[in-house]
């Protein structure tokens, strides 16, 4: 099993960031998760809405982070319905890297930390929201998982300089 941790310190980033924002989260150490269902086994009994965290690219190097619950199916007609998005797609891996500094397996919104240009929008189906006050998400290595409450994620985002969007997928 490979693990994927991006530069030196991301990770550590990450922790930092939510310290210097005075934000709570439970951690859970793990083996390399490469998949959602991977990670879910390793974090069984504990609180918390598994998510999933897709990056996309539409028309024009149009960039989307979209989070919803793991278990349920991304439907791209629906989300350029919603947002006006034109020719969505998964993003390649190069943009994976230009953007957030990530790879797959690791998107999570802890990404946008990496985003200097700011130009990626942030999505969030409503119906996680509705689920649990709390999300799980990687901290930018596959190695951990990071339990953190919902409005302390939308505090961490804003932070960051983005204004995410609930939408109904």
């Amino acid at each position: 099993m490979v693990v994927i941790d991006m530069a030196e310190g991301t990770y550590e980033q990450v922790i930092n960031e939510l310290y210097r924002l005075g934000i709570e989260y439970g951690m859970v150490d793990h083996p390399a998760a490469e998949t959602t269902e991977q990670a879910d086994k390793y974090i069984e009994g504990h609180e918390g809405v598994r998510t999933k965290t897709m990056f996309l690219k539409g028309k024009k190097k149009h960039f989307y982070l979209v989070i919803m619950d793991d278990q349920k199916s991304m439907n791209f007609k629906k989300f350029q319905e919603l947002t006006g998005a034109k020719r969505v797609s998964m993003a390649r891996p190069s943009d994976l890297q230009e953007q957030l500094g990530s790879h797959a397996g690791v998107v999570s919104p802890f990404g946008l930390m990496n985003n200097e240009e700011h130009n990626v929008k942030v999505y969030f189906d409503q119906e996680m929201l509705a689920e649990d006050p709390i999300l799980t998400f990687h901290p930018n290595v596959n190695t951990h998982t990071i339990f953190i409450k919902t409005p302390d994620l939308m505090k961490f985002i804003k932070e960051q300089g983005y204004d995410p969007e609930i939408i109904d997928l």
